[in-house]
């Protein structure tokens, strides 16, 4: 039965009867890369240097040097990114169970809200208000909240830094316990350069898509693009880590299956 599944899911991408959607960002030296206060360490930009292009270097090939902090770009958060999540013996990029790489997700659309209010803050009110409409969030569920962040540009635009930090939507303290304590989710993603709202430093706990969510050992994906293009319900996640040894994350390809019918 299991094979006969799987050839059928094979058929049916080849015959984009399901299709293949990147909601993956482009990595290039202009990428937005999360900016922390002056006192603290810096993550690197993505960087790219050509090591040989059909040349005297390498007559036969092209490749180059890469360099980049494990959190740039569209990236995956580990458990142990956060110091809530260090303990877990789980929660690196290379020894999380595998299965959990693949899973459905839940579209939660804060769009209209985000373009009327840049920190907008997703509640528990909000996320029974779409279970109202598409059902429970199944357990084991990806949920990710659309705001067509990623459809800002402009790196100064996306990451939009005011005098008293960033000014972006995210979640809010309530709706980071509700996901993890009351539908027992896989992760959370967002369109966002990082998961949490541009504002969380000042909620308590701080930061807490960071804090609750790796605390109780569940993951995080930032600077996703198309949701737009992903049904409320449906949609299966394929967001598989670089295997970095005790890696707290990576910038990795994030593709969802959609079916056409």
């Amino acid at each position: 039965m299991t094979t006969a599944v799987l050839e059928k899911l094979a058929k049916q991408i080849a015959k984009r009867k399901i299709r293949v959607v990147d909601l993956t960002q482009t990595l290039k030296p202009s990428t937005a890369v999360i900016q922390l206060p002056p006192a603290f360490a810096q993550s690197s930009p993505f960087s790219i240097s050509q090591i040989s292009r059909y040349d005297d270097k390498g007559p036969a090939w092209y490749w180059n040097n890469i360099s980049c902090g494990e959190h740039t770009g569209t990236h995956f958060d580990a458990p142990i990114h956060w110091v809530s999540g260090k303990d877990y013996q789980d929660g690196a990029t290379d020894t999380i169970d595998v299965q959990r790489f693949v899973a459905p997700a839940c579209v939660i659309d804060c769009s209209k809200e985000a373009a009327k209010d840049e920190k907008f803050l997703l509640t528990p009110k909000h996320i029974l208000a779409w279970e109202k409409k598409h059902g429970k969030i199944p357990k084991g569920s990806w949920v990710l909240m659309r705001t067509d962040w990623s459809k800002r540009t402009d790196p100064s635009a996306f990451l939009n830094m005011k005098e008293d930090g960033p000014h972006v939507p995210g979640p809010n303290v309530d709706a980071m316990r509700f996901l993890t304590q009351e539908r027992d989710v896989n992760g959370w993603g967002v369109e966002a350069v990082g998961t949490d709202a541009g504002q969380a430093h000042s909620f308590e706990p701080a930061f807490p898509a960071h804090n609750l969510m790796h605390g109780a050992n569940r993951f995080g994906l930032a600077s996703l693009c198309n949701l737009d293009q992903l049904p409320a319900t449906g949609a299966v996640i394929f967001a598989a880590p670089l295997k970095i040894e005790q890696g707290s994350g990576s910038p990795l390809r994030v593709l969802a299956l959609v079916d056409e019918r």
